[in-house]
C-alpha cells in the first residue's frame, strides 16, 4: 500500500497515470471523469456550498468547486498533493492527516452540505469503511450529502468478476466497496454503478 511518502512521489504524475486508465477504459480508473463529473454536478445543485473532500489528491475535482463558488475543506495525508492542491485553491481549509485515524479537529467541528470522496477511501478495510462513513455523518448538515465515487461494485461476485478480469493488474492492497455489505450498516445507502469496476454511493441526511 502507498503511504504518504509514495503519494507524494507520485503526486506529479498521478493526474497522467489516472487519465491514461480512464482513457483506456481500463481498471482501475474507467469512469473516473464520469464520476467526478457526477459529483460535481451534484455539488453544484446547491449554491455556494460548503464542502468537506476527503483524499482530494492534487485537487482535480475540489478545485472545479473551489472556482465555482464553493467553500473547500479537504484532508489528504500527502504533504506533496496538499502542495499542489494549494497553489489552485490559495484560500481553501486544506489539512494533513491519515483518515484511517479519522478527522483531522479542525475538520470535526465543521459542518458541511456535502462531504466527498473520490478514489481514497479504499485505503480503509472493510472495518474500517463503516466507523469512518458513521463518523462522517456527524458531520452533515441537515439533508446534506456523503457522496463516495470510487472502485465499486453493487455485490461481491461483481468484484470477484473484475478481480478475475483485471489478473495481474489488480492491486490487492486496496479495499474496494461492495454496496450490499454496506447496507448492513447503512440500509439507506444507494449505489449508482458508473462503469464495470466504478460507481457512487450516496447517503443523505
Amino acid at each position: 500500500m502507498l503511504n504518504d511518502k509514495g503519494f507524494d512521489l507520485w503526486a506529479d504524475g498521478y493526474d497522467k497515470s489516472v487519465g491514461i486508465s480512464n482513457e483506456g477504459n481500463t481498471y482501475p480508473f474507467a469512469g473516473y471523469k464520469k464520476v467526478l463529473g457526477y459529483i460535481f454536478q451534484a455539488v453544484m445543485e446547491k449554491q455556494s456550498p460548503t464542502v468537506l473532500d476527503i483524499g482530494f489528491g492534487t485537487g482535480t475535482l475540489t478545485t472545479k468547486l473551489y472556482e465555482n463558488g464553493c467553500c473547500v475543506y479537504g484532508q489528504d495525508f500527502s504533504e506533496r498533493m496538499i502542495e499542489l492542491a494549494a497553489a489552485k485553491m490559495p484560500n481553501a481549509h486544506l489539512y494533513q492527516g491519515d483518515f484511517s485515524n479519522g478527522l483531522v479537529e479542525p475538520l470535526r467541528s465543521q459542518r458541511y452540505d456535502f462531504i466527498i470522496a473520490t478514489y481514497s477511501l479504499h485505503h480503509l478495510t472493510d472495518e474500517q469503511k463503516p466507523v469512518f462513513i458513521n463518523a462522517l455523518r456527524g458531520c452533515q448538515k441537515q439533508g446534506g450529502r456523503i457522496l463516495i465515487g470510487d472502485v465499486a461494485f453493487e455485490t461481491r461476485e461483481e468484484l470477484e468478476k473484475c478481480k478475475k478480469s483485471a489478473g495481474d493488474e489488480w492491486d490487492n492492497d486496496e479495499i474496494y466497496f461492495v454496496a450490499e455489505e454496506l447496507r448492513e450498516y447503512f440500509p439507506e445507502i444507494s449505489f449508482m454503478p458508473v462503469s464495470y469496476c466504478a460507481g457512487i454511493l450516496t447517503l443523505q441526511r
